[in-house]
């Protein structure tokens, strides 16, 4: 499915309707690796170059790109000893380059799309909901400063101060809600070469990429009618580009490790249609220290699968366990689903999971928590294998 096939399908649900719901399969067709792919590009900014980030206005929104996200994952608990996994994410697509040259309200050249999705790790099992909407009539939008960026009741709030944080995040469907306060923590890390994340051999087809990587959480969790007050750690990603994969790329494998040593792991496998990893594929080591290390894919860091899994229709199979090595910090990481099915049978389907780490390094055991997304393993068009 092209780029311009899949956003027209999305351009027409959003042109009369403002919340969408998938089918019971989820098998819309519509696949991530051709909606962030290499067509369509003209008159939309590009990331080429190395740029200064300034914040707080980064963190807002970049509307001379085509497609922008907000995306959080964590893992909480309750006072009990109930543990959760959380995921959050916006996404913004412009449906045109330019400015709006009309003054109704319900001109936009914008559209939203929000995923929100409960791991109850000790309970229910996983959920998982999505909702669309026009960036128009209020219905959804973004802004710099204050900071807000939502798709109706669903919202990532940092107007609480002049530097943004903390960062509140509220969804709520009929089954599952997060009320939940971000803060700061360690800190904004610069992926890629200082910012710029190139994912695709082409000029342009490369992000403006940063991670807030272990952010101090505190709120409530519901599930069903039971409601938790918890805490724990949060994982948030800023990426906005125009092209990311190139034609010979097919989806990725993404990992983000938070170890109890206080050290953070992000690499991703950008991988081709023969199953081959990409030459852009790469990852950071975060130190305790907040410095960084970064780590190139097959040398620096090397991800050996173990088993996979096959969603309950039988029409996506997923790496399902992984050993992790980085050969110079003498690490080797085990990275395994705390639920096996953690699939999003949405509008795009992929897997996104919580994940359990243990290993060992130089001083010893190195246990940790994380989130790992799989894109690209099933449904139609050109992500099927």
């Amino acid at each position: 499915m092209t780029v311009f096939r899949s956003l027209l399908i999305v351009s027409a649900l959003l042109s009369v309707v403002s919340c969408v719901r998938p089918p019971d399969d989820g098998d819309t067709g519509l696949t991530l690796a051709a909606t962030l792919g290499g067509a369509d590009t003209a008159g939309y900014a590009r990331a080429t170059e190395v740029r200064t980030f300034v914040f707080p206005g980064d963190h807002g929104p970049h509307p001379e790109f085509r497609t922008e996200w907000w995306y959080a994952t964590g893992h909480l608990e309750s006072e009990a000893g109930r543990r959760f996994g959380y995921q959050f994410t916006l996404f913004r697509s412009a449906l045109a380059p330019g400015a709006i040259d009309s003054p109704s309200a319900w001109a936009t050249k914008q559209a939203y799309m929000g995923h929100f999705a409960i791991s109850d790790i000790d309970g229910s099992g996983f959920v998982a909901r999505e909702r669309f909407a026009r960036g128009a009539a209020g219905l959804a939008g973004a802004r710099a400063e204050p900071l807000k960026v939502w798709l109706e009741s669903w919202a990532l709030d940092g107007s609480g101060s002049g530097d943004g944080f903390p960062f509140t995040l509220v969804a709520e469907d009929d089954s599952i809600a997060i009320d939940l306060v971000l803060s700061e923590g360690k800190g904004i890390v610069l992926n890629g070469d200082r910012g710029l994340s190139q994912k695709g051999p082409e000029p342009g087809n490369a992000s403006y990429y940063y991670s807030l990587p272990r952010m101090p959480t505190t709120g409530s969790v519901r599930v069903g009618s039971e409601k938790f007050d918890v805490v724990g750690e949060s994982w948030l990603d800023r990426e906005w580009s125009t092209s990311l994969l190139g034609d010979s790329q097919v989806g990725w494998d993404w990992f983000s490790l938070q170890l109890d040593d206080g050290r953070e792991l992000m690499v991703f496998r950008i991988r081709r249609a023969d199953g081959s990893a990409a030459a852009e594929s790469e990852g950071v080591l975060i130190h305790a220290d907040a410095r960084t290390t970064r780590l190139a894919w097959g040398t620096d860091i090397q991800v050996e699968e173990l088993s996979s899994w096959k969603a309950p229709d039988g029409k996506a199979e997923y790496p399902s366990r992984w050993i992790v090595r980085i050969p110079e910090e003498q690490l080797e990481l085990e990275v395994e689903p705390f639920l096996e099915d953690q699939e999003l049978r949405l509008a795009f389907r992929y897997w996104e999971g919580a994940v359990r780490v243990t290993g060992s390094g130089p001083t010893g055991a190195v246990a940790g928590r994380g989130y790992v997304e799989l894109t690209g393993y099933g449904g139609s068009g050109p992500n099927w294998r």
